[in-house]
């Protein structure tokens, strides 16, 4: 499995469930098939920031440590440029195509900016559906996703 994937798992498997420990997050990635050694999981933790904190209860779980959106921003703009291979709109949705295996990664990081443009995604191998508020909004979000895309991919 690829490290992006693998990331990617992380990611969603500690925004859906109060993960605490390494062994934790060890055991549900094994749970969905990716076989990972402590190693791995430790160097992806700090890869990824991932840092520990109380959620609403006061207990510890791991998260994405983010300083600001303008980070998270960039990573998105970088993603959009180096993984997008073209990108339509249909009303009120965006259709975004990527490189095989990076759909369900660009749409972490669309979900975790919680963009207003962005009322949600769908993704798959190498395809995200991006569903907008009104066809206006889709309208703006296409016109910046596509200013990130060169411009033979538009």
């Amino acid at each position: 499995m690829k490290k992006s994937d693998r990331q990617a798992a992380i990611a969603q498997l500690i925004n859906q469930y109060p993960i605490a420990t390494q062994e934790e997050l060890m055991a549900k990635l094994k749970a969905d098939g990716i076989a990972a050694t402590q190693a791995t999981i430790s160097r992806d933790i700090r890869e990824m920031q991932i840092v520990k904190t109380p959620d609403e209860t006061g207990q510890a779980r791991y998260a994405i440590f983010k300083p600001n959106n303008t980070n998270e921003q960039d990573r998105l703009f970088e993603s959009l440029h180096d993984v997008v291979t073209g990108i339509d709109r249909v009303e009120f949705m965006n259709i975004v195509h990527t490189l095989p295996s990076n759909g369900n990664l660009l749409a972490a990081i669309i979900d975790d900016l919680d963009l207003p443009e962005v009322s949600g995604t769908l993704a798959g191998h190498d395809t995200i559906f991006i569903v907008s508020p009104s066809v206006e909004v889709a309208k703006q979000l296409h016109r910046t996703f596509a200013s990130h895309i060169p411009s033979e991919r538009v």
